[in-house]
């Protein structure tokens, strides 16, 4: 298979390129565009023309430099040994095929698909949607030989966009029921996913019948089905093992799969918490699960959603922390399918630790969210800094306040053993002093900085000066999550 007709280099070695806002030509899809889509379905072969690439809508050449545009991809493919469930594991090679692309960067899949060219590709000649689609066939027939006749289409009309995606939204959602009476107990295996490697090396989707990747492509069926097809392949099927936590979602064999994958970084996952040894994010999540310290809870924000969640941070932001690899507390990327699982962050509390979502997942997932608690879990319409989130779930009785009766009823005991710890009528002189040292974050991506951590004097409390403070750090390991000053209050005589 040669490429050497075409104007830019093809291969693996372009994998991770990545195409900067300052860089790009135009770019496709993404954030700034509503409505956009790639797809992939089995047809008969009377119905496809071998090698066609259909563009409706302008072309690369007709596009203004600098803009953002609509964009569907729709391949047909057909062959006699081709099942339905390839078509999901075949649509998300669009990831790697187009990155193998010189200066043609793809990013996360369906219905949240996002493209840009480099000046520097289509300077060269890389102008045109044909060779897009001819270099992408090429690829997924080297790939899957099986594949006997391909056409594709790109439609970069809105009108067509917008009618086409209505179609590809069916069809995902056909395909994410198959799974969902499906519980983890009732597979014998696991499997693994690999696809983003390219741009999170040390990062592997364990796909289990309760929790579908985390791009929301792949489920259990369909990692199964490609499994079948290329055991070698970035899909692959790995043992239960031993159950090491139900609740939690500890398996030995999904610890010894991410152990590898990590190069030995990571040796523990918990599939159902997002606070304790939680499952590592790659880039292409379709939402962010993210812990809200002053509620004891959870918030939710997807890749649609304009502007910023109730933390005060948009999706872009919280995503910079969330991604790459890393086994990050309090930040997990999540697929939307995940949501509706009964399995649901179990080990934290399930739907009675969630405490806010975008509407347009509220309504989405609806029929999913435990019916007692649906009215009590706010969206921007309700609630938009977290300094009011506090009154809403009060006003609400959100489950969530249990946990901070329990929280305030632990200060007070810690409070009277550290008043009652002092001597009465000793004042001790000799303050608590912490050191200056270097600190990087937990989860920080490669090449972060590390910042000092300033000398801290605490005066020792006394009875002749007063009740003092104390300082409690929550959710420490290597860094601490939230730091809490607190006046020590005296106890009024009865």
């Amino acid at each position: 298979m040669s490429f050497e007709a075409y104007p830019i280099g093809v291969g693996p070695q372009f994998e991770g390129e990545r195409v900067r806002a300052k860089e790009m030509y135009v770019e496709l899809g993404g954030p700034k565009i509503d409505k956009k889509f790639e797809l992939c379905e089995v047809k008969p072969a009377k119905s496809i023309k071998d090698g066609t690439v259909k563009i409706v809508g302008p072309d690369l050449s007709e596009l203004k430099e600098g803009g953002s545009y609509p964009i569907g991809v729709y391949l047909e493919i057909s062959g006699s040994q081709l099942e339905t469930d390839l078509e999901a594991v075949i649509e998300r090679r669009f990831h790697d095929f187009s990155n193998f692309i010189q200066g043609f960067m793809h990013l996360n899949q369906r219905y949240t698909n996002w493209f840009r060219i480099s000046k520097k590709s289509y300077a060269k000649g890389l102008n045109s949607f044909t060779i897009v689609g001819e270099i992408l066939m090429k690829l997924f027939k080297a790939e899957y030989n099986i594949i006997e006749k391909a056409q594709i289409t790109f439609f970069t009309d809105k009108k067509q966009v917008n009618t086409n995606f209505d179609h590809a939204m069916e069809v995902y959602t056909k395909r994410d029921e198959r799974v969902r009476g499906l519980k983890d107990e009732d597979v014998k295996e696991f499997y693994a996913c690999t696809l983003c490697a390219s741009f999170a090396p040390k990062h592997a989707c364990a796909i289990a019948p309760n929790r579908m990747s985390l791009c929301g492509a792949i489920n259990w069926f369909d990692a199964r089905a490609a499994a079948k097809v290329d055991p070698k392949g970035p899909i692959f099927r790995i043992e239960k093992g031993q159950v090491l936590n139900e609740k939690a979602g500890e398996y030995s064999g999904i610890n010894e799969m991410i152990k590898n994958s990590s190069l030995g970084e990571i040796d523990r996952v918990y599939m159902y918490s997002g606070l304790e040894y939680p499952h590592t994010s790659c880039g292409c999540f379709e939402a962010i699960a993210y812990y809200i310290p002053e509620v004891e809870g959870y918030g939710v924000v997807d890749r649609d959603f304009k502007g910023n969640a109730v933390n005060g941070l948009p999706f872009s932001t919280m995503a910079n922390s969330t991604g790459g690899g890393n086994q990050v507390e309090g930040f997990n990327g999540i697929s939307i399918e995940y949501m509706r699982s009964p399995r649901f962050f179990q080990y934290d509390g399930g739907w009675d630790r969630f405490v806010w979502l975008p509407s347009g997942v509220k309504e989405r997932i609806i029929d999913f969210i435990p019916a007692e608690i649906r009215d009590k879990i706010a969206t921007e319409a309700d609630v938009t800094e977290i300094g009011d989130l506090r009154g809403f779930l009060k006003d609400k009785n959100h489950p969530v306040m249990k946990r901070w009766e329990e929280e305030e009823s632990e200060d007070e005991e810690e409070s009277e053993e550290y008043v009652q710890a002092q001597p009465l009528g000793v004042s001790t002189q000799m303050p608590y002093q912490m050191a200056q040292q270097n600190y990087t974050p937990q989860g920080a991506p490669p090449g972060s900085q590390s910042f000092i951590l300033p000398g801290i004097v605490i005066p020792a409390p006394s009875t002749s000066s007063g009740p003092g403070f104390k300082i409690i750090f929550k959710n420490v390991k290597i860094n601490a999550e939230s730091v809490t000053i607190k006046k020590i209050k005296p106890k009024k005589d009865k």
